[in-house]
């Protein structure tokens, strides 16, 4: 059992600040997720928690103790790389045992920790096997359950399942969501590029943008209510449609007349926008919806992705705008260089202004 706190937290290579202002809580039990694009500084974070990395400003805490100057191997933290790191001479148990043989941890203790991590992990049939008799994920698992059998307070991913193909990680990643749910009181921090990893495992996902946190919470709320255009791109998969308009309209919903001459209406009320101001809308390529109403855009189907349970229509782009994608359910033939009319529930419609959500406002 473990709860985290870091505090102003900063990371600076020289005079270049790679992260600042970082402030976080971590309760027990919880399994956090580190998202973001490439060089956000998501994998750098899990490692200053780790103690791979110097921290340059503020104070880091696990269950109350500060932990800036503590040595790595003192933090009661265990970690699974990106890449196995499996010592390839080793058997299974071998390497599942080896850091508890260094703690000099007595035979019958190592023993009842590498069985209860190899039944946790279904590893029992493969212990007396080397790593290279394995599939990539057994070999995962093994580097896993090398963690578990140290039985630390908390524990940390950096990206787990990159080297995976796409059957193994989905596979994995049940099974990863298996290990939490057998381990209720454990304190797991996961690092991810793959935001559908992050919307699946997480109690908690952290958006990492820009050199700090652009916004913290559940995958659900993250996905209902993004804070600002960049949680709103990032999260889900195709992403959100964006159009500039101006309020025209406004009681107890907000109406904007948009530059593609089309009109959408949002039910975020009145005194969140003002008449004439200058918004993005953003509507879900899953919310919008062929509609023979007033639509929010109405353009010419350029490419189709029929993916049987949904088709994905990918539209001309309209002068400089941006290209809009719609989802819509089921297996729509014959769309392609047709003019299609969309709309959307106000309820799903959301608006920014200067990069930040008028739900926030």
């Amino acid at each position: 059992m473990a709860e985290l706190k870091l505090v102003n937290v900063e990371k600076a290579y020289g005079e270049v600040k790679v992260l600042s202002n970082i402030n976080l809580d971590i309760k027990t039990g919880e399994l956090i997720v580190f998202v973001g694009p490439s060089g956000c500084g998501k994998s750098t974070l899990l490692r200053m928690v780790a103690g791979l990395e110097r921290i340059t400003g503020g104070d880091f805490s696990i269950d109350g103790e500060r932990m800036n100057d503590v040595p790595p191997a003192q933090r009661g933290i265990a970690m699974v790389f990106q890449s196995y790191a499996l010592y390839p001479h080793m058997t299974v148990r071998d390497n599942m045992s080896f850091a508890l043989k260094i703690a000099k941890k007595t035979p019958a203790e190592i023993d009842a920790a590498v069985a209860k991590a190899a039944k946790i992990l279904q590893l029992e049939p493969y212990l007396d096997r080397l790593p290279k008799a394995l599939s990539g994920g057994q070999r995962q698992r093994v580097a896993i359950g090398r963690s578990i059998v140290r039985d630390p307070k908390v524990y940390l991913f950096d990206e787990p399942l990159s080297n995976l193909d796409a059957a193994l990680r989905v596979a994995t990643r049940i099974e990863i969501a298996q290990l939490k749910e057998s381990m209720p009181n454990s304190t797991m921090i996961y690092v991810t590029h793959d935001q559908v990893e992050a919307m699946t495992l997480a109690t908690r996902i952290v958006v990492l943008a820009g050199g700090g946190i652009s916004q913290v919470g559940s995958p659900l709320e993250l996905y209902e209510r993004p804070q600002n255009e960049f949680v709103a791109q990032f999260i889900g998969s195709p992403a959100m449609n964006l159009m500039a308009g101006e309020v025209v309209e406004t009681g107890a919903s907000t109406l904007v007349k948009l530059d593609n001459g089309g009109v959408a209406r949002s039910a975020i009320p009145t005194q969140a926008a003002d008449m004439g101001l200058r918004v993005n809308i953003g509507v879900r390529p899953e919310d919008l919806l062929a509609t023979t109403l007033e639509p929010i855009f109405t353009g010419e189907v350029e490419i189709t992705e029929a993916l049987g349970e949904v088709t994905l229509l990918y539209f001309k782009r309209q002068g400089g705008d941006a290209q809009v994608v719609a989802k819509l359910p089921g297996i729509h033939k014959e769309l392609r260089r047709t003019k299609v009319a969309l709309g959307a529930d106000p309820a799903k419609v959301h608006m920014f202004a200067n990069g930040t959500s008028l739900l926030y406002r």
